[in-house]
């Protein structure tokens, strides 16, 4: 593993979060992020659309209360419970990985920052930069349903802008956040209605090779509960996260109205075009904004708690 504090490209939220790097440095008598570095590399071997769950997870915790793990908690009305968050998976990893730092270090590392370490362990795994990642978060003490917006696929770029910029994200960065959508899948539930005429939201300029293909994933008037599509439809793509997402956005290869839209609006189109041309800068951005989501409204120093089990507050 390379050193926590390299990187040419790495840049700090300490002044405004609070967070640093090497939190655990000496407060565990073991390598914390060691210790979950590994037993990601084994889950990533057996199954790497860990990655992609993990990534969703991330950022449906962030975008609620902040980065406090609170999406975790078990209970008939918590952030897990919401509509929003029915195909959010990984809960069973993530208390898979408390239980081995438990082990090793009692009452000490959040839950948040095992989603942080996790995530940014993952992203190296599916080709991305190996940046630094802050800890020092603590775990939330708030888990309603109710208190769930998160941005959705059929949402217009305006729209989807404004609850990014709510987060303090602008729109490049929202542009670089939703190219992890390199990697995962989509239910048709999500996107069917772009492939009807009689739907109201038929996409008459998608591809018309790729329209063909996801009218036999998800045909109409069946039920296609269970059938899904990759969210990146480049062929060449194998669960990696590159920058050839943005040309299959240019080439209205999108599969989701809100991926696609980005390449065809103004505001963000621009955005697209020249991530699409530049790995260094796809992989560059993708890194340092995720830095900055896993920095989101987080709690510190004494503020929330820290579980012991990841899934009920203490």
């Amino acid at each position: 593993m390379s050193s926590r504090r390299s990187g040419p490209f790495w840049f700090s939220t300490t002044a405004t979060s609070g967070l640093v790097v090497g939190f655990y440095e000496d407060k565990c008598n073991s390598d914390v992020e060691e210790i979950i570095d590994v037993l990601c590399q084994e889950e990533f071997d057996q199954d790497p659309t860990i990655l992609p769950a993990l990534l969703r997870l991330q950022f449906h915790d962030c975008f609620v209360h902040g980065c406090d793990a609170s999406i975790l908690i078990d209970g008939p009305s918590t952030e897990k419970t919401s509509d929003s968050n029915g195909g959010v998976r990984g809960y069973e990893f993530i208390e898979k990985l408390k239980t081995a730092i438990e082990s090793e270090c009692p009452g000490v590392v959040s839950c948040a920052d095992i989603i942080a370490i996790a995530t940014k362990v993952l992203i190296r795994l599916g080709g991305g930069l190996d940046f630094p990642v802050e800890t020092g978060r603590r775990d939330g003490l708030v888990s309603n349903s109710a208190d769930v917006n998160l941005p959705n696929p059929s949402m217009t770029v305006e729209e989807a802008a404004a609850v990014f910029a709510a987060k303090n994200f602008s729109v490049e960065e929202m542009v670089v956040l939703l190219g992890y959508h390199a990697v995962g899948k989509a239910h048709c539930k999500f996107f069917e209605k772009r492939l009807y005429e009689n739907t109201g939201e038929f996409d008459s300029e998608m591809d018309l090779s790729l329209l063909n293909q996801l009218r036999k994933v998800c045909p109409q008037n069946t039920d296609t509960t269970n059938n899904s599509a990759l969210l990146n439809q480049d062929p060449t793509n194998n669960n990696t996260l590159n920058n050839r997402f943005y040309g299959e956005l240019i080439g209205n290869r999108g599969l989701l109205k809100l991926d696609q839209e980005l390449s065809r609006d103004p505001a963000s189109s621009s955005f697209v075009s020249a991530l699409s041309q530049n790995r260094t800068l796809f992989n560059v951005r993708k890194a340092q904004v995720m830095i900055k989501l896993q920095a989101v409204e987080v709690l510190t120093g004494s503020q929330g708690e820290i579980r012991k089990v990841c899934s009920r507050f203490n």
